[in-house]
Protein backbone atom coordinates (compact mmCIF):
# COMPACT_ATOMS: atom_id res chain seq x y z
CA UNK A 1 0.00 0.00 0.00
CA UNK A 2 1.14 3.55 -0.87
CA UNK A 3 1.99 6.03 1.96
CA UNK A 4 -0.68 8.42 2.01
CA UNK A 5 0.10 12.22 0.88
CA UNK A 6 -1.71 15.61 0.80
CA UNK A 7 -0.54 19.04 -0.63
CA UNK A 8 1.11 20.81 1.98
CA UNK A 9 2.88 17.67 3.53
CA UNK A 10 5.66 18.66 6.06
CA UNK A 11 9.32 16.85 5.60
CA UNK A 12 8.52 13.92 8.05
CA UNK A 13 5.20 14.11 8.47
CA UNK A 14 3.08 11.26 8.33
CA UNK A 15 -0.72 10.27 7.84
CA UNK A 16 -2.51 8.94 10.46
CA UNK A 17 -5.71 8.37 9.13
CA UNK A 18 -8.41 10.74 7.33
CA UNK A 19 -12.32 11.06 8.08
CA UNK A 20 -15.26 12.49 6.44
CA UNK A 21 -18.33 13.64 8.29
CA UNK A 22 -21.26 11.24 8.09
CA UNK A 23 -23.01 11.21 4.67
CA UNK A 24 -26.10 12.40 6.11
CA UNK A 25 -24.88 16.12 6.04
CA UNK A 26 -25.24 15.60 1.52
CA UNK A 27 -28.96 15.33 2.33
CA UNK A 28 -29.60 18.93 1.43
CA UNK A 29 -29.28 17.58 -2.44
CA UNK A 30 -31.63 14.39 -1.76
CA UNK A 31 -34.38 17.01 -0.62
CA UNK A 32 -34.04 19.38 -3.15
CA UNK A 33 -34.30 16.52 -5.74
CA UNK A 34 -37.51 15.63 -3.84
CA UNK A 35 -38.64 19.56 -4.05
CA UNK A 36 -38.05 19.47 -7.96
CA UNK A 37 -39.84 16.16 -8.34
CA UNK A 38 -42.76 17.44 -6.74
CA UNK A 39 -42.18 20.90 -8.74
CA UNK A 40 -42.40 19.14 -12.00
CA UNK A 41 -45.54 16.79 -10.80
CA UNK A 42 -47.77 19.91 -10.52
CA UNK A 43 -47.50 21.13 -14.45
CA UNK A 44 -48.28 17.63 -15.33
CA UNK A 45 -51.12 17.33 -12.98
CA UNK A 46 -52.85 20.81 -13.93
CA UNK A 47 -52.68 20.54 -18.16
CA UNK A 48 -52.20 16.42 -18.66
CA UNK A 49 -53.17 16.61 -22.08
CA UNK A 50 -50.47 19.10 -22.66
CA UNK A 51 -47.47 16.48 -24.23
CA UNK A 52 -44.53 19.26 -23.48
CA UNK A 53 -45.37 18.79 -19.80
CA UNK A 54 -43.37 15.44 -19.49
CA UNK A 55 -40.07 17.55 -20.84
CA UNK A 56 -41.06 19.94 -17.87
CA UNK A 57 -41.02 16.88 -15.28
CA UNK A 58 -37.91 15.76 -17.47
CA UNK A 59 -35.43 19.28 -16.86
CA UNK A 60 -36.87 19.58 -13.35
CA UNK A 61 -35.91 15.66 -12.36
CA UNK A 62 -32.50 16.23 -14.19
CA UNK A 63 -31.87 19.61 -12.08
CA UNK A 64 -32.88 17.44 -9.19
CA UNK A 65 -30.00 15.10 -9.84
CA UNK A 66 -27.44 17.75 -10.31
CA UNK A 67 -27.98 19.30 -7.32
CA UNK A 68 -27.27 15.91 -5.62
CA UNK A 69 -24.46 15.67 -7.81
CA UNK A 70 -23.32 19.14 -5.78
CA UNK A 71 -24.00 18.25 -2.53
CA UNK A 72 -21.66 14.88 -2.39
CA UNK A 73 -18.97 16.90 -4.84
CA UNK A 74 -19.08 18.94 -1.09
CA UNK A 75 -19.05 16.48 0.71
CA UNK A 76 -16.47 14.25 -0.66
CA UNK A 77 -13.57 16.69 -1.04
CA UNK A 78 -14.64 18.20 2.73
CA UNK A 79 -11.95 16.11 4.57
CA UNK A 80 -10.27 16.26 7.89
CA UNK A 81 -6.34 14.74 7.08
CA UNK A 82 -5.02 13.69 10.62
CA UNK A 83 -0.98 13.58 10.99
CA UNK A 84 1.41 13.00 13.35
CA UNK A 85 1.86 16.61 13.88
CA UNK A 86 -1.31 18.41 12.87
CA UNK A 87 -5.49 18.10 12.14
CA UNK A 88 -5.91 19.18 9.08
CA UNK A 89 -9.38 20.25 8.28
CA UNK A 90 -10.48 20.96 4.12
CA UNK A 91 -13.89 22.28 3.97
CA UNK A 92 -15.20 22.61 0.25
CA UNK A 93 -17.16 25.65 0.27
CA UNK A 94 -18.27 25.27 -3.45
CA UNK A 95 -17.12 23.62 -6.72
CA UNK A 96 -14.00 26.48 -6.83
CA UNK A 97 -13.96 27.45 -3.02
CA UNK A 98 -12.29 25.65 -0.25
CA UNK A 99 -10.77 26.92 3.20
CA UNK A 100 -8.10 24.92 5.10
CA UNK A 101 -7.54 24.97 9.05
CA UNK A 102 -4.36 23.67 10.65
CA UNK A 103 -4.61 22.44 14.38
CA UNK A 104 -1.21 21.23 15.65
CA UNK A 105 -1.37 18.57 18.12
CA UNK A 106 0.91 20.02 20.76
CA UNK A 107 -2.02 22.98 20.82
CA UNK A 108 -4.62 20.53 21.73
CA UNK A 109 -5.51 20.62 25.62
CA UNK A 110 -8.88 18.43 25.42
CA UNK A 111 -11.02 16.45 23.21
CA UNK A 112 -14.78 15.15 24.07
CA UNK A 113 -17.69 13.27 22.21
CA UNK A 114 -21.21 13.39 22.62
CA UNK A 115 -23.83 11.59 20.76
CA UNK A 116 -26.59 15.03 20.26
CA UNK A 117 -29.22 12.12 20.11
CA UNK A 118 -31.77 9.34 18.52
CA UNK A 119 -30.91 10.02 14.79
CA UNK A 120 -27.57 10.49 15.83
CA UNK A 121 -27.43 7.21 17.56
CA UNK A 122 -29.01 5.12 14.97
CA UNK A 123 -26.96 6.43 12.66
CA UNK A 124 -23.76 6.27 14.38
CA UNK A 125 -22.70 9.60 14.47
CA UNK A 126 -21.73 12.39 17.14
CA UNK A 127 -19.73 15.57 17.41
CA UNK A 128 -16.07 15.76 18.52
CA UNK A 129 -15.26 19.20 20.77
CA UNK A 130 -11.60 19.64 20.30
CA UNK A 131 -10.41 22.35 22.42
CA UNK A 132 -7.37 24.40 22.49
CA UNK A 133 -5.61 27.51 24.07
CA UNK A 134 -7.39 29.76 21.38
CA UNK A 135 -10.28 28.29 20.94
CA UNK A 136 -12.00 25.24 20.03
CA UNK A 137 -13.11 23.12 17.08
CA UNK A 138 -16.11 21.80 16.82
CA UNK A 139 -16.61 18.61 14.46
CA UNK A 140 -20.13 17.49 13.98
CA UNK A 141 -21.79 14.44 12.41
CA UNK A 142 -18.75 12.41 12.46
CA UNK A 143 -19.38 8.68 12.18
CA UNK A 144 -18.45 6.32 14.55
CA UNK A 145 -17.07 9.08 16.77
CA UNK A 146 -15.62 7.31 19.77
CA UNK A 147 -13.13 5.45 16.98
CA UNK A 148 -11.71 8.64 15.70
CA UNK A 149 -11.66 10.23 19.74
CA UNK A 150 -9.55 7.40 20.66
CA UNK A 151 -7.45 7.50 17.74
CA UNK A 152 -6.86 11.29 17.87
CA UNK A 153 -6.17 10.67 21.95
CA UNK A 154 -3.62 8.16 21.15
CA UNK A 155 -1.88 10.43 18.92
CA UNK A 156 -2.03 13.61 21.07
CA UNK A 157 -0.22 11.00 23.73
CA UNK A 158 2.42 10.03 21.40
CA UNK A 159 3.20 13.89 20.01
CA UNK A 160 3.38 14.61 23.97
CA UNK A 161 5.92 11.52 24.49
CA UNK A 162 8.23 13.24 22.03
Amino acid sequence: MSELSFDGQRDGETVQFIFRRHITTARKGVRFLIIMIIIGIVPMLLWPNIPEMFWVFFGCVVTGFLGVIYSYILWYFSIYIVTNERIRQVNQKGLFKKSTVDLSLDKIQSISVSTPGVIAGIFGYGTILIQTGVGDLIISQVPKPEKVHNKLQNLIMEAEDE
